[in-house]
């Protein structure tokens, strides 16, 4: 217990000073990423309501997703307050969540674009190499 006591910082501590400064741009940005963390729940819901089973399935991202950013403020609103180091460096680690599953989605999403553009682009020269939309049905007259 000793080491990690050592290392825990007390609010208001030496540190804090230098803990208020590092935090002072999330901390200023805190209602933005509080306000987007709500808009993303919300949105998480509404897809929820999508039928059949499909919105459930992809609805708990958003909410997971909004949950992290809220958080975040709230813990980037702690350590400018408190100086405490720890409630920075848990922003931070959500912080680093977010933007890491918004990158594997990104990711997924250019996935499907070039592959949407495969598949139109070989639809469409199906049909001029075919003669018309007959082409894509399988039909001939």
């Amino acid at each position: 217990m000793g080491e990690f006591a050592e290392r825990q910082s007390v609010p208001g501590g030496p540190e804090a000073p230098v803990v208020k400064e590092l935090s002072r741009p999330l901390f200023e940005a805190k209602g933005w990423m509080k306000l987007l963390g709500v808009l993303m729940i919300i949105d998480g819901v509404f897809i929820a309501c999508i039928p059949p089973f499909f919105g459930i399935i992809i609805a708990w991202l958003p909410i997971w997703m909004g949950i992290l950013l809220f958080s975040v403020g709230s813990k980037v609103d702690a350590a400018f307050q408190g100086g405490n180091k720890t409630d920075l460096a848990a922003g931070l680690g959500k912080l680093k969540t977010y933007f890491m599953i918004q990158g594997i989605l990104a990711i997924i999403g250019i996935v499907f674009l070039i592959v949407g553009l495969i598949v139109a682009g070989g639809a469409l020269m199906a049909v001029l190499a075919g003669g018309g939309l007959e082409a894509l049905r399988g039909t001939t007259m």
